[in-house]
């Protein structure tokens, strides 16, 4: 068969099973009728042609021998037979008293929600747990609890659903996460039980694009994300640790007059003490009442062997609390800028914005690779927001971003914000020779902070000033700035109002 034309297309009995009728013209110059049987089932999906009058199998993509399976074989010439159905009943026919007598018959200690999807063709977990919900039913609830007038509720739900099916009467949606940027579920009837936030579309085929398209590339950026982030995990972890120990050096430093003194009152009285001792009493002449203090000794050494080693251990404390001064601001630093990384990793939304990541992790000699030198290379586009007052609100994803909006894109009357002393995005506000209302700087602080460390605290300290304010210091990393003349606002993040807000894709 060369050609032909699509004469129907049709559901079987509310299966996963679409027939699709094809005529054609034989040699002869008659009409042939074929029928092409997808069978959309997981692992045992399969497509087949057959002959629509005959019942015929004249081939399939996958061929099922007599030794794959006793009850069902799909082989040329062989007779098609249709998918087992469990003695399950298509939900379009179905009258009341056969729908409660169904119940009756099952309940035992079954789930409410369970009943549905095990004994209607069609139905699935999703829309089982909606006509629970819509028959206002627990859908954990035991079918043996039901009285008569709850099951007469569940039957209403039931056929006021299967009624919108039979009129075709549609309205697909997808269903968002509230916790991440990917959708959990996809449906082509409203669906009220789950509560999330839910986008409606005006087709099926959209909303299977849409679905697929996002959680795609959701799956890739985590896949690609998770050794980069643990890698700078295990580099965060290493400075913290160096931290506490520079910390606790720091604290012995502050000590060091003490074995100065140690070293001076051995060297005052060597004539006194002999080698062998383990620690002595010694008028501290130091204090104004000569008051006697234990200096210990290591009984291995002189006198005067352990004085040298207090003065030797008084200047190396000396010199490593000058040194600890400045260690201890890069490795704070340090800290701050690998929290920022993961935080950027968090927020991203895109395979190029996770690539953009890694090249400045390799540039600065946090990750092995080479550096891409190419200058003329493109920038991944920050969020774009329009808050409730009309003015364009720009949120950077990673440092890049952060420095391209902040350093290049920003017009210096434009307002800066971040939340305070915490990794986070750059948040910029476009002025456009406005005056900025306080909702909308509520609104860009609320974006700050969820966009930050900060994203699950309350009461968030979000600093902002005017961009002319803000300067990157000199050999300073990505995205690292420094500001003045700022005030501050206090706000809790909140998904919900985020979500609210309108957000320009693209």
């Amino acid at each position: 068969m060369t050609r032909g034309i699509i004469s129907n297309i049709e559901q079987f009995n509310m299966d996963r099973v679409i027939f699709i009728d094809i005529s054609s013209l034989d040699e002869l110059g008659s009409i042939t009728e074929k029928r092409l049987v997808i069978e959309i089932m997981g692992k045992y999906s399969n497509i087949i042609l057959i002959d629509k009058v005959s019942s015929k199998v004249i081939d399939s993509i996958k061929k099922v021998t007599p030794e794959m399976s006793r009850i069902r074989q799909v082989l040329p010439g062989t007779e098609y037979i249709y998918p087992k159905q469990d003695g399950r009943l298509n939900p379009l026919n179905i009258t009341k008293e056969d729908f409660i007598r169904l119940i009756d018959k099952d309940k035992g200690s079954k789930q409410s929600f369970k009943h549905f999807y095990t004994n209607f063709i069609g139905l699935g977990p999703l829309i089982s747990k909606e006509i629970c919900y819509q028959g206002n039913i627990e859908i954990d609830r035991p079918l043996s609890s039901l009285t008569l007038e709850e099951k007469e509720n569940l039957y209403n739900s039931f056929n006021t659903i299967m009624d919108k099916v039979k009129r075709m009467d549609y309205n697909p949606l997808l269903i968002r996460s509230n916790f991440k940027e990917n959708y959990i579920a996809f449906y082509a009837l409203d669906i009220g039980h789950l509560g999330q936030q839910k986008v409606y579309l005006n087709s099926i085929s959209k909303v299977l694009d849409e679905y697929y398209i996002k959680n795609d590339t959701i799956d890739r950026v985590n896949q690609k994300a998770q050794s980069i982030k643990k890698s700078v995990q295990t580099k965060l972890e290493r400075s913290l640790n160096k931290l506490a120990k520079q910390k606790e050096e720091l604290l012995e430093s502050k000590n060091r007059e003490t074995y100065k003194i140690y070293g001076d009152l051995i060297s005052a009285n060597l004539h006194r003490l002999e080698k062998g001792l383990e620690e002595v009493q010694l008028e501290n002449f130091y204090l104004e009442d000569m008051a006697k203090i234990t200096v210990p000794l290591d009984k291995r050494y002189s006198p005067a062997e352990n004085a040298q080693r207090y003065y030797k251990k008084y200047s190396k404390l000396k010199n490593a609390y000058q040194l600890l001064l400045k260690q201890i601001p890069e490795t704070e630093e340090e800290i701050y800028y690998l929290e920022n990384i993961l935080n950027s990793i968090d927020h991203c939304t895109s395979v190029d914005e996770i690539e953009e990541i890694k090249e400045e992790l390799i540039n600065e000699g946090y990750l092995k690779g080479k550096p891409n030198r190419n200058k003329n290379e493109t920038i991944s586009k920050p969020n774009h927001y329009v808050s409730s007052d009309g003015f364009h609100i720009f949120v950077g994803k990673n440092n890049k971003q952060n420095d391209q909006l902040t350093l290049k894109t920003a017009q210096k009357e434009d307002l800066w914000f971040h939340v305070q002393k915490m990794p986070g995005s750059h948040v910029i506000i476009k002025v456009e020779n406005k005056k900025v209302p306080d909702t909308t700087i509520k609104e860009a602080a609320m974006l700050a902070a969820y966009y930050s460390k900060a994203k699950n605290s309350t009461n968030v300290p979000v600093d902002y000033t005017e961009r002319k304010n803000v300067k990157k210091p000199r050999k300073a990393k990505s995205g690292m700035v420094i500001y003045e003349n700022f005030n501050t606002i206090f706000v809790t993040p909140s998904k919900e109002k985020i979500q609210s807000l309108k957000k320009i894709e693209g």
